[in-house]
């Protein structure tokens, strides 16, 4: 079975538990099964599905979940639930061809409310192909990269690591483009239908 639920990120930080655990422990008020595909709608402002998991455990008590009262902006809300499904990440997607207006033309009736099945084929076949193209894109990547492998050597890394907003992302998108500013490539030009509204953004320190 495939699910759509919403998720507001004013209400809980669900991106930033998805880079903590991979995984979130959601308030369960609908009858999944364990390997059931649960997508994730992101509400205002971004309006679009945004996240692929599946469900690996379901009728969890509030003593199994992991303590994710840090993301809960309303504390209060924090440990209300009955019972709680584990939704493991599967698939992590920015892509406006996932948003409202276009999930409606293949057979959305309109922006989540509430956790719904997903009734219709065109709908779920419409999700997976954005899904499956997302990954072909991180592929075709990684193979055109070139790689010099040395065995035996030992070196020290020191890397920094930058929180990513979602929102962020999405504001830089609507006032520069999906063209590189440095290199000018542009993915769907490049690649075709499969690169479309793909680019990385990145930081600057100044």
């Amino acid at each position: 079975m495939d699910w759509i639920i919403p998720a507001n990120n004013n209400i809980y930080d669900h991106e930033a538990a998805f880079k903590k655990w991979r995984h979130i422990d959601w308030k369960q008020n609908l009858n999944y099964s364990i390997g059931d595909i649960v997508y994730i709608y992101c509400t205002r402002p971004l309006m679009k599905i945004m996240y692929k998991t599946q469900v690996e455990k379901v009728k969890m008590d509030f003593s199994e979940i992991v303590n994710d009262e840090e993301f809960w902006s309303d504390k209060s809300q924090y440990g209300k639930a009955e019972y709680y499904v584990r939704l493991r990440l599967l698939n992590e997607i920015d892509d406006d061809r996932l948003d409202l207006s276009h999930l409606k033309e293949h057979g959305l009736k309109g922006a989540p409310q509430r956790g719904m099945k997903i009734k219709t084929n065109e709908l779920k076949d419409y999700i997976e192909e954005i899904m499956l193209e997302s990954k072909k894109i991180e592929v075709l990547l990684e193979e055109e990269g070139t790689y010099e492998i040395y065995e035996g050597g030992k070196s020290s890394i020191k890397v920094n690591k930058y929180e990513r907003s979602s929102i962020a992302r999405q504001k830089c998108i609507e006032y520069h483009g999906v063209s590189c500013k440095i290199c000018g490539i542009n993915f769907e030009d490049m690649y075709g239908e499969v690169g479309k509204g793909f680019i990385h953004v990145h930081h600057i320190n100044l």
